[in-house]
C-alpha cells in the first residue's frame, strides 16, 4: 500500500491538466483501477488480515480522493489567473462617454396626449394611412368642389389608365377613423385617434407628413359645453399649468356644425411661450358638433345620438411645449438635434407621476 500511495501521489503531482488527472483517478480508484480492485480482496481474507488491511485500503482511498480534489482546485486557480491576466482592465480609467438612445419629441408628445386622454375615458383607435376618396372625403361631407380634394393639396395614389374606381389618397386627416370606428362598433363612443397625415405643404410651420390626433365623443346628450370641458382639461394636463382660458371662434368646418376654431391666453416674455397667462391669444387646435350628415354615413342615427370631434398637430403643439423654432427639424434625422431636444427612453409620461420631466 505504500508503494500505491506514492505512486498515485507522485502521478497527481506530475499531472498538468485535468485530462491527466482524470486519467490518475480512474487507475486508482476507478472500477477497475488498483486501489478498487485491492478492497475486492477484502472477502478473500480472514476476519484478522481484513481488520488491519480494511482501514489501511480506505484511508489509501481518501488520501487519494482528498490529493486528487486539491489538485483540480489547484488547477482551476492557476486557470482563473490566467485569464485574469490576459482579461485586466484598470477601472480607475475615465469611463467611454454614454450613448444612450433617446425618444423623439413626436414620440414623446404622442404617449402623453394618450395618457391625458386614457385618463379621461378615452380610447385609441388607428387606421389605414392610404385611404379611400370616400372615407377621407365622402363621408366626412367634404363635397368634390372643396379646396383640399384638389391635387396642389392632397396626395392621390396613381391610378392605370382606363381605371375609373374612385382614387385612393395619403390620408390628409385621422378622421377617416371615426367613421371605421364608428362603423364597426357603433355608439356611445370616446376615442383619440393619433397618427401620420399628408398634405402637399412644406415651409417652416408646414411638411408633406406631418403627426395629428383627432378626438371624438359621440352620446346622446353630449353638448358644446362637454367638448369645453375636455378641452380645457387637456391644454391644462398637457401644458403642466394650474390655470387655461381657452375661447371659441366661430369658423366652418364641412364635418362640424356649429364649427369653432379655439384659442389658448398666452404671453410672450423675452421669446419665451407662457400659457395660462398674457394678453395675447394663440390658435391650437379647430373644433366642433359632429355633422349629422357624417353620423349618417358612419351607420349612427344622428336623431338619437349627437357628439363633438376636434383635431390638433402633434408636431405644433410639441413645437409650443417644447420650444422648437422650426417643424421642418422634426424630419432631418440630425441626431445632434434628437440629443438636444429627445427624451429618456424609460421617462414614460404618466398623470401621476407627470407627463414631461
Amino acid at each position: 500500500m505504500d508503494e500505491l500511495r506514492q505512486k498515485f501521489l507522485q502521478q497527481i503531482s506530475d499531472a498538468g491538466d485535468e485530462a491527466a488527472l482524470e486519467a490518475v483517478r480512474v487507475a486508482a480508484v476507478g472500477k477497475k483501477g488498483e486501489v478498487s480492485l485491492k478492497m475486492r480482496e477484502l472477502g478473500k481474507m480472514t476476519p484478522e488480515e481484513r481488520q488491519t488491511a480494511g482501514p489501511a485500503l480506505n484511508a489509501l482511498k481518501n488520501e487519494i480522493n482528498s490529493a486528487l480534489a486539491a489538485a483540480k482546485a489547484a488547477l482551476a486557480d492557476a486557470a482563473l489567473e490566467e485569464r485574469l491576466k490576459s482579461e485586466w482592465l484598470d477601472v480607475t480609467l475615465a469611463p467611454r462617454p454614454a450613448r444612450t438612445g433617446t425618444i423623439h419629441p413626436v414620440s414623446q408628445v404622442t404617449e402623453e396626449v394618450i395618457a391625458i386622454f386614457a385618463d379621461l375615458g378615452f380610447a385609441v383607435a388607428e387606421g389605414p394611412q392610404i385611404e379611400t376618396d370616400w372615407y377621407n372625403f365622402d363621408a366626412l361631407n367634404i363635397p368634390p368642389e372643396h379646396p383640399a380634394r384638389q391635387e396642389h393639396d392632397t396626395f392621390y395614389m396613381h391610378r392605370d389608365a382606363g381605371d375609373n374606381r374612385p382614387p385612393n389618397v395619403l390620408r390628409t386627416h385621422t378622421s377617416p377613423v371615426q367613421i371605421r370606428y364608428l362603423q364597426e362598433h357603433g355608439a356611445p363612443c370616446r376615442i383619440i385617434a393619433p397618427g401620420r397625415v399628408y398634405r402637399a405643404d412644406y415651409d417652416q410651420t408646414h411638411t408633406p407628413m406631418f403627426h395629428q390626433f383627432e378626438g371624438l365623443a359621440i352620446d346622446r346628450d353630449i353638448s358644446m359645453a362637454n367638448l369645453k370641458w375636455v378641452l380645457e382639461e387637456f391644454c391644462r394636463a398637457f401644458f403642466e399649468v394650474d390655470e387655461v382660458e381657452l375661447r371659441f371662434r366661430a369658423s366652418h368646418f364641412p364635418f362640424t356644425e356649429p364649427s369653432a376654431e379655439v384659442d389658448i391666453r398666452c404671453s410672450w416674455d423675452k421669446g419665451q411661450l407662457k400659457i395660462g397667462e398674457g394678453d395675447d391669444w394663440m390658435e391650437i387646435l379647430g373644433s366642433g358638433m359632429v355633422h349629422p350628415k357624417v353620423l349618417e354615413a358612419a351607420g349612427v342615427d344622428p336623431s338619437a345620438y349627437q357628439g363633438f370631434a376636434f383635431g390638433v398637430g402633434i408636431d405644433r403643439i410639441a413645437m409650443l411645449k417644447y420650444g422648437i423654432p422650426d417643424l421642418r427639424a422634426f424630419f432631418d434625422s440630425d441626431l445632434r438635434w434628437l440629443r438636444n431636444y429627445g427624451f429618456a427612453a424609460l421617462d414614460l409620461p404618466t398623470i401621476h407621476g407627470g407627463l414631461s420631466r
